[in-house]
């Protein structure tokens, strides 16, 4: 590292980007000399108590315990980093200048090909050797790996492959210790339903990433040997003794897949803080990656199967085992890569792995919590924090695609299917990732242009019906289109499906979007066609509909009395239930507007006085004040003047009082006393018939009663404009008398009213002038 370089630049340009792993390796380094590390260790502790020193996980908070040095060597000379509050990217580093590479026994690991002991027989828990003879490395393994990687760092390729093999030998015999440990306690634990975590931090998404490691290490000798040993930094003696350590038939490829599943599998607590849960998701990610490039035989298919026995077997130290810590990390992505490679080889044990992998235990109501009775040999330390997954979103869709997966390999096999559905509607808790569950099993199912696969439509209809559960009290702004969604799956499934949707409409939908939506789509032409049906069949559906559409016009008439009349026009009985539902919620649950509109398709259909009758119950509902002459009700209020001018005097002169009553706007009664003039009432509907009727006097009611309202209102609404009139007004109001003076002279003795009106008005507001003057202009 250049000395002139600033250490921020240090700090932030190294630090950040390559972060804990950079500095192991430096402190690492078998050929470091002791004063080398010392100056090392120096300026880590310089850099380590900087206040803008880049924190480890990118988070604040974090106070795991020192996790680095789990087989401690040497003096315990950084104990004041205990007090200190969270872990920055040179903490491991720091921790690491306590290790050293004089163990005898990782001497003879790392230098020695024939290094065994075959009449070693101590099977304690820190045994050097196996059963096989072979030698072991129980260094806490995130810090193994990182000698591995430290001797790849600075050249020693064959050291580093044969500490790989030791470490990964370890792994699995501990593996199979836990697992035997497990089933020791597993009826008492299960009893209990209760779980314990076993890692703080998992080897996948570790700073120093462990699995990564091992794996690139193997991988790479593996491609060193496929090669025939072209690469400079590679040679042939550093594969063929080596692979003492392996398995009869077993490969480096082999040896690099087998780690890495056992490290994804780990169960492991998900971490504090989006930087080290992003991490976790990244790694994860990279490591499947990398899998997927390998081409699976016949021996790689065995380790597979081999892996997910102990991974659905393995307790507490699985991440797939019957009993999960609430906040352990989800294997969903994992397990999809399980579950697409067994499936062609071992279609069982494929799905017992995917349904296990299911789970999203941080979003159950009530999840099994730790154990607090720490039985022997399994290590309960889980800080107590409230759950804050930044990737939660990520981790559900990670679900959803997992279920999706099974669903499509499940096509035509009812019984999965069945398995399938039931997982996802345990364990899937978003309604919109179920909504696309069941979106692409209507596609799955529908995708040949043969026969649709009925099992599968079924589960789509199972789903889309537990959305439609989910999201009936909630907001969702794709619940219209998830609604037309299911009537479209329903008509698919059959009518039988849709018949039932509409039997229990009430637990599915709202009023409106059962009857706007529902009941509409399933009388339209479009649903008949689509189902084949016979008369009989289609009265039935009918009749489903129109009972599911009074019954929501009962509930809800404001909103559904409307489509409920449109959806019974063809059925009188039902007709006149609909109408009757309007009337009697026309006093108090229904507004001006939606009586208007109902009565406007009752005229329109042809039903003339009925449409009367819901004008006149509209007008008690209106109140049209002096100055609202551009309000939206006008147009109805002058349609229902006509309507009645159109049925005779006597309807005529029932809505005229109603008229006077609600409407206060001079402008709009001027113009329904002058359409009531122009014609005689009731021969607007004698079409055919000559106009032989007398006009009704305008001094006899009920047209008096309105033209003296008409009047009443010109004067009110003058008043009511001259108490804060501008100059820029006036000519605007000149006009409106104008206008007044026309109503005014419409009685017999209109003039003399008028003039009062106008000498009034002088008198009044004689201080202003120069208005006044205008007035005296225009009118005398």
């Amino acid at each position: 590292i250049d000395p002139v370089r600033s250490e921020s630049f240090v700090i932030f340009g190294l630090s950040v980007s390559v972060g804990c792993a950079l500095w192991m390796c430096i402190v690492l380094s078998p050929h470091c000399k002791a004063e080398q590390k010392a100056a090392w260790l120096r300026q880590l502790k310089k850099w380590n108590g900087v206040d803008v020193c880049p924190w480890e996980d990118g988070n604040h908070g974090n106070e795991l315990p020192n996790l680095t040095n789990a087989l401690p060597q040497g003096a315990h000379g950084n104990q004041d980093l205990g007090t200190r509050p969270h872990r920055t990217v040179f903490t491991r580093a720091i921790e690491a200048c306590d290790l050293h590479w004089q163990d005898s026994h990782l001497q003879h690991i790392i230098s020695d090909d024939l290094y065994t002991n075959y009449c070693y027989h101590d099977n304690t828990e820190n045994s050097l050797f196996d059963s096989r003879g072979w030698p072991l490395w129980h260094e806490h393994v995130p810090t193994a790996c990182a000698r591995v990687d430290a001797l790849r760092s600075h050249g020693y390729p064959r050291e580093a492959l044969r500490l790989s093999i030791a470490i990964i030998n370890t792994l699995r015999r501990q593996q199979q210790k836990q697992l035997d440990l497990f089933r020791n306690l597993k009826k008492d634990l299960l009893h209990k339903g209760l779980t314990s975590i076993t890692n703080l931090e998992g080897w996948v998404g570790h700073p120093l990433d462990p699995i990564g490691t091992l794996f690139s290490t193997l991988m790479e000798s593996a491609r060193g040997e496929d090669d025939g040993f072209p690469s400079k930094r590679t040679d042939p003696a550093l594969h063929a003794p080596a692979r003492r350590f392996l398995e009869e038939g077993e490969s480096y490829v082999a040896l690099a897949v087998e780690t890495a599943l056992m490290g994804l599998g780990q169960q492991r607590v998900m971490p504090d803080g989006l930087y080290a849960q992003e991490k976790v998701c990244r790694n994860e990610e990279h490591l499947l990656a990398k899998l997927q490039e390998v081409d699976l035989d016949d021996a790689l298919v065995k380790i597979f199967r081999k892996q997910a026995v102990f991974l659905l077997e393995g307790g507490p130290y699985s991440g797939l085992g019957e009993v999960i810590y609430r906040e352990s990390v989800p294997m969903h992505t994992f397990a999809k890569y399980l579950f697409t490679s067994l499936l062609p080889h071992d279609a069982e044990l494929a799905y017992k792995i995917a349904l296990r992998a299911m789970r999203l235990p941080v979003l159950e109501s009530s999840a099994p919590s730790g154990d607090m009775s720490r039985p022997h040999h399994i290590v309960s330390v889980v800080p107590n924090r409230y759950p804050r997954w930044f990737t939660l979103s990520h981790i559900e869709s990670q679900q959803c695609e997992l279920a999706s997966t099974m669903l499509t390999a499940a096509k035509g096999d009812a019984r999965r299917l069945e398995t399938v559905l039931e997982s996802i509607q345990k364990n899937v808790h978003s309604s919109s990732h179920i909504f696309k569950l069941a979106q692409d099993a209507f596609k799955i199912a529908t995708l040949m242009d043969s026969l649709p696969d009925i099992t599968l439509l079924k589960v789509s209809l199972e789903l889309g019906l537990q959305v439609m559960r989910m999201t009936l009290s909630t907001l969702n702004w794709r619940r219209r289109e998830m609604v037309r969604w299911l009537v479209t799956c329903a008509t698919e499934v059959g009518v039988y499906a849709l018949d039932s949707i509409m039997q229990s409409w009430f637990t599915l939908f709202t009023p409106t979007e059962a009857t706007s939506i529902v009941a509409t789509t399933v009388m339209s032409n479009s649903t008949i066609v689509r189902l084949h049906l016979d008369c009989h069949q289609q009265e039935n559906l009918a009749s489903s509909a129109r009972t599911l559409a009074l019954q929501c016009a009962m509930k809800d008439p404001q909103n559904c009395a409307l489509s409920a009349l449109t959806l019974c026009e063809k059925d009188h009985i039902a007709f006149e239930t609909a109408y009757q539902i309007v009337l009697d919620a026309a006093a108090t649950g229904m507004s001006y507007t939606q009586l208007f509109t109902i009565a406007r398709y009752m005229e329109h259909r042809g039903y003339p006085m009925r449409a009367y009758k819901l004008a006149t119950l509209a007008m008690a509902h209106l109140n049209l004040s002096y100055n609202q002459d551009t309000h939206p009700a006008i147009n109805d209020v002058l349609w229902a003047c006509a309507l009645s001018h159109s049925l005779g005097k006597n309807e005529l002169a029932a809505i005229i009082p109603l008229v006077v009553k609600s409407v206060k706007c001079a402008t709009v009664l001027s113009d329904i006393l002058r359409r009531c003039t122009l014609t005689t009432p009731g021969m607007v509907a004698l079409h055919s018939r000559r106009n032989s009727g007398k006009l009704m006097s305008l001094d006899k009611a009920p047209l008096r009663q309105l033209l003296d309202a008409t009047i009443g209102a010109y004067i009110n609404t003058t008043h009511s404009r001259l108490t804060h009139i501008s100059p820029r007004h006036y000519s605007e109001f000149i006009e409106f008398l104008s206008k007044a003076r026309e109503t005014f002279l419409m009685a017999h003795d209109g003039h003399i009213q008028f003039t009062q009106f106008i000498d009034n008005l002088k008198q009044i507001y004689k201080g202003k002038k120069k208005l006044m003057m205008l007035v005296r202009e225009r009118f005398g």
